[in-house]
């Protein structure tokens, strides 16, 4: 899949996984000391994710290739009141600005080969007892 894939599948009005978050995340985050933490959500879409972490008070850093989910994404942030950094970026293209104490990567779809290169970037971009929340399908 592509960012023509993903850009087209965004392009219309409504969220395509709707505004609420993936609820796996919602509640190993609402478990956790979270407020004024980083978390990094690497294909976050349209930033139902990110929108919510920043609601109970994270720093938020997300990134994907879509132009079309970056929209959306700051449109539902300033719709929600939040404020997050949203790269349009892929994991070889994405300009790594701090470690994270979290990241949070669900259902981000890989290759077989890409997942085991692009997970050992997501440990190596967490802090030191940082945590990856994932959540995928085989």
């Amino acid at each position: 899949m592509n960012q023509m894939f993903w850009d087209v599948r965004y392009s219309m009005e409504e969220y395509v996984y709707g505004v609420k978050p993936n609820q796996f995340l919602k509640q190993t985050l609402i478990q956790e000391d979270v407020e004024g933490k980083s978390i990094l959500l690497p294909a976050e879409g349209e930033g139902r994710n990110a929108v919510f972490a920043a609601g109970l008070g994270m720093n938020i850093s997300a990134f994907d290739y879509s132009v079309r989910g970056q929209e959306k994404a700051i449109e539902l942030a300033h719709k929600k009141g939040v404020e997050i950094d949203y790269q349009v970026a892929d994991y070889n293209s994405f300009k790594l600005k701090e470690k994270f104490d979290f990241i949070g990567l669900i259902y981000s779809h890989f290759s077989p080969s890409e997942r085991k290169i692009n997970h050992k970037k997501a440990i190596d971009w967490l802090k030191p007892g940082g945590k990856i929340i994932l959540e995928a399908f085989g």
